[in-house]
């Protein structure tokens, strides 16, 4: 299966960045072609411009400068996106991500507005890999729009034919170096039944 990686984290030295190394080597070692899309290191603009918003209902114009990214996303058969929950949410690079990238003729038709299309259902497979600073039961009071946004919002885009995963660490802050261990060792027999 061709897996596009979506990976948001700034430090390269981070705990996410072990995650990372990990996951990618079960997806490879699994047999998967894995294209890494790695937000920061590729320095994608998550900025939604007065332009890019004037233009986002148009599909002759509003794919500009995204076009090898677009690309990689029609090309995935699966999607991995992998953050960490920053104030109950997706870091700012990732949601801008979603808001530029998942567009009309690319993640969705509005030909009809009633009745939007999904527009990504070659893809096959949806998996997050999230970290959380604070205990499961404080985002599940929160909403948890992290799980949300990965096991419905992006769903979605699939037809709702895609299988869903979500790999969540609750309390990283103050997670001890077995359960770290432990996660990771859960990511990677996730990753190596995408």
């Amino acid at each position: 299966m061709r897996v596009l990686y979506v990976y948001c984290h700034p430090l390269a030295d981070s705990f996410h960045a072990g995650i990372r190394a990990e996951a990618l080597a079960a997806l490879e070692a699994a047999g998967h072609e894995v294209d890494l899309l790695d937000l920061y290191a590729e320095g994608f603009d998550p900025v939604l411009s007065a332009e890019g918003r004037r233009d986002y209902h148009d599909e002759a114009v509003n794919q500009r400068g995204l076009e090898p990214y677009i690309a990689r996303l029609r090309a995935a058969e699966g999607l991995v996106i992998q953050f960490p929950t920053w104030s109950f949410g997706p870091p700012a690079m990732l949601k801008g991500f979603i808001d530029r990238m998942f567009m009309p003729g690319v993640g969705f038709d509005i030909s009809d507005p009633a009745r939007m299309k999904p527009l990504l259902t070659h893809i096959r497979s949806v998996a997050g890999i999230v970290t959380y600073g604070r205990p499961w039961w404080y985002a599940f009071w929160m909403g948890d729009p992290p799980r949300k946004i990965v096991m419905r919002y992006l769903w979605w885009y699939t037809g709702w034919k895609a299988r869903r995963r979500y790999h969540a660490l609750y309390h990283l802050n103050v997670a001890t170096s077995d359960q770290r261990a432990g996660f990771i060792e859960k990511v990677k027999a996730g990753m190596a039944r995408l």
